[in-house]
């Protein structure tokens, strides 16, 4: 009986073998329908991938003085100066710009080429063009040092050069050497590549207003003339013209389009501050956009992050580019309330880079970034798991953006970014707040309790208003707080 168990041992471990075999030889040399399919794996695509952070190593200024005891103390050696066996041309004011030595414990590296070794700390630097940055960057896979090579116009392109890099000849092979013969390898990214940011988006006041605009204070109408200004404007999507038409022909009220514009104005000025501050209790599931708008015939762009679950968009932001700082304000928005990710976190994109970008620079914050990976869905067709699993939630913002333009539409674009900024910023207050939406049995998205006590829409903006009032307040209140304990 024992034989039989041994033998039967013998053989599932011999068949475990096999199978382990087979799997590596499939997954080697049979690539699966998922990976070839999708575009994402395509050497065409490379430049729109995000590559990980490097190697960040920190140069902390030293005294030489000091360092010579250390070695002294703890290793019983002496740094003497260099021995030199000819007349060297190194200037007695060269110093090294990370311990300071003096020229006597400074020698040639290279030779003629320029590159100077501290004998103290052992930093290479230049003489004309001396070492003053403290830090140094890395490439992950190969660490080698970073090349600057380019400067944009927010951040600075790092790429490792190194033609014996691990990243850069798994990427080489994927690329068909028909294609090397007729475009070159400038046509694909091939190198590690690192984006420094010069401007700091995580300082940017998210509570910028719209400027120039009306008071509150009626000399020839009063606040109901201005709520059914706001609800012919932007419940109903008319026009500015139409709006003072419809006014003038239903209730022959006398109020022109500039008024109309200045009223819309005013209640975004006001509105705005609650609007952004309310907390919506987000979920676990977020889901990005960006759509195109026209200001003064020139593309702008919006873009949205919506709440996947109660569908309310939490973030927002209008930018005259398709960068990635436009994003990052956008996503700081969203995660206001957000002290940590939530368990089984969600955010879920197209297959734009800016917003893998983004996360990164949230996970490069020093006071407790927030790390979370972005979900990209690619392309228009389910070709692979991903995109047939978050499809859905990736055509709820698809929807959102239709809905959008539909009010858009009628504005035939925008005079400038900040009619731009209070249109969209009233647009989703009336989204959020006071929209009957028939995913939620056609109630509103966000119930408040002063709301409730308006029976149509004249009577609720007013509320609105008076609720962004308070809200301001409260911001104030809080920030003179904030200067008196400073």
């Amino acid at each position: 009986m024992s034989s039989i168990i041994t033998y039967l041992l013998t053989l599932i471990q011999y068949q475990y073998y096999q199978i382990c075999w087979l799997t590596r030889f499939i997954a080697k040399f049979i690539p699966l329908k998922q990976w070839n399919f999708d575009d994402s794996h395509s050497p065409k695509y490379q430049k729109f991938k995000t590559d990980i952070l490097p190697v960040v190593i920190n140069y902390e200024i030293v005294d030489y003085l000091l360092l010579i005891q250390y070695y002294k103390e703890r290793y019983n050696y002496t740094v003497k100066p260099v021995r030199r066996r000819r007349k060297c041309d190194i200037p007695e004011e060269c110093h090294c710009p990370r311990c300071g030595a003096p020229s006597p414990y400074l020698y040639k590296n290279n030779g003629s080429k320029g590159q100077v070794l501290c004998k103290v700390c052992q930093t290479r630097f230049s003489s004309e063009n001396k070492y003053n940055q403290p830090l140094k960057l890395r490439c992950p896979y190969c660490g080698h040092a970073l090349v600057h090579k380019k400067d944009r116009k927010h951040f600075i392109i790092h790429k490792c050069v190194n033609t014996r890099c691990s990243y850069y000849l798994h990427n080489l092979k994927k690329v068909d050497p028909k294609d090397l013969e007729d475009f070159g390898k400038n046509k694909y990214k091939l190198h590690y590549i690192y984006r420094e940011f010069t401007v700091d988006f995580f300082s940017m006041d998210l509570d910028s207003l719209p400027k120039n605009a009306s008071s509150l204070k009626f000399t020839k109408n009063n606040a109901y003339i201005m709520s059914l200004c706001l609800t012919l404007h932007v419940n109903l999507g008319l026009s500015l013209r139409k709006t003072s038409q419809a006014l003038r022909d239903l209730y022959n009220i006398q109020v022109s389009h500039t008024m109309v514009a200045n009223y819309a104005k005013t209640a975004a000025t006001v509105i705005k501050p609650f609007v952004d501050h309310y907390d919506y209790k987000a979920s676990n599931t977020m889901v990005a956009d960006e759509t195109y708008i026209k200001v003064r015939g020139l593309k702008g762009y919006i873009w949205f992050i919506m709440d996947a679950i109660s569908r309310s968009i939490i973030g927002y932001q209008v930018s005259d580019n398709r960068g990635v700082g436009p994003c990052i304000i956008a996503m700081r928005m969203a995660f206001r309330h957000l002290r940590k990710i939530p368990e089984k976190f969600y955010f879920i994109a197209d297959g734009y880079s800016a917003y893998p970008l983004a996360a990164q620079q949230f996970a490069k914050e020093e006071n407790g970034g927030l790390h979370f990976d972005i979900t990209q869905v690619i392309g228009l067709t389910n070709d692979d798991e991903v995109s047939t699993e978050f499809r859905p939630f990736k055509q709820i913002v698809e929807r959102l953006n239709r809905t959008f333009k539909a009010s858009y539409r009628v504005t035939c674009g925008y005079d400038n970014f900040d009619g731009a900024n209070y249109s969209v910023a009233l647009w989703v207050a009336y989204y959020n707040f006071l929209r009957p939406h028939k995913t939620n049995n056609y109630r509103v998205l966000n119930n408040v309790d002063m709301l409730r006590d308006a029976d149509n829409m004249p009577g609720k903006w007013p509320l609105l208003i008076f609720i962004g009032q308070q809200t301001i307040l409260q911001l104030q209140l809080q920030k003179d707080k904030g200067c008196v304990c400073s």
